[in-house]
């Protein structure tokens, strides 16, 4: 999906929806943004189908949206295939060739390199640059083309292999604690990103903030035990929950931050 119109948007989500109605099987979007994801869920009521996401693993930013008709809800109801692994959905594994003399490859790095390619943005899913795991999903029409094509990264040669066990990957996770005025959206948000509270508001309000995928826009808020909290330019967390007070009376959380 390349345009950023919420119109247009909103009318590809209904007619893929319609697509899939009429010809009686599950049709896929392109992967989608957070922000994408949250204007499927503003035209969800209106579509033909069932929406249902997933972006190969548990934890994925970005997801692609299948569009579900009744008749093929069996697709689903298969004991051997679960949901997760109906999605044409892949992961390719990215190892340096000589580790020696490899450089350090980030996000950045592996999403321009494909970028480079004349890779559409919305064919590739999220992508994981840490020191154990240089990942990267994408649409299953895309990992011949990948596997052929991408031969470096920067000036480092790269070696490719399809990753078979991808959707138990488990992100990196940092603990932290801190000590909060409140549990509303906007005190955990200043807690987190340690902004003012009024910065904090100024991030809700201007949409940066999204929750289980949703955008959240409510600084009143009260953020519940495993809610996913994604912050436009400060990364993505998961609420832990409260932990209690202290004698001054204020709230302390625990939350995870994705690595």
């Amino acid at each position: 999906m390349n345009t950023t119109s919420p119109d247009r948007l909103m009318k590809r989500f209904e007619d893929l929806s319609r697509q899939a109605n009429q010809r009686g099987y599950v049709t896929y979007s392109d992967f989608l943004s957070l922000h994408e994801q949250n204007i499927l869920f503003q035209v969800k009521n209106k579509l033909a189908t069932e929406v249902r996401l997933a972006g190969g693993y548990e934890f994925a930013e970005r997801q692609l949206a299948a569009f579900v008709p009744t008749d093929a809800l069996v697709f689903y109801s298969d004991k051997k295939m679960s949901q997760a692994e109906a999605f044409p959905i892949c992961c390719i594994r990215i190892q340096p060739l000589y580790p020696k003399f490899a450089e350090k490859i980030g996000h950045r790095d592996i999403l321009g390199a494909l970028m480079s390619l004349g890779i559409n943005r919305g064919k590739l899913g999220d992508i994981i640059a840490n020191d154990e795991d240089l990942l990267v999903f994408v649409e299953e029409s895309m990992v011949d083309y990948i596997m052929q094509e991408l031969t470096s990264i920067r000036h480092t040669m790269v070696t490719l292999s399809v990753e078979t066990n991808a959707k138990g990957y488990q992100p990196r996770l940092e603990y932290h604690e801190t000590v909060i005025s409140s549990n509303r959206l906007d005190a955990v948000i200043a807690g987190i990103t340690r902004l003012s509270r009024s910065n904090a508001m100024k991030l809700i309000i201007e949409g940066k903030i999204f929750i289980n995928g949703q955008e959240c826009q409510n600084h009143t808020y009260e953020c519940k035990e495993n809610d996913q909290i994604s912050i436009r330019g400060f990364g993505k967390i998961r609420f832990s929950g409260v932990l209690g007070t202290t004698k001054k009376d204020r709230t302390k959380i625990g939350y995870e931050s994705f690595i």
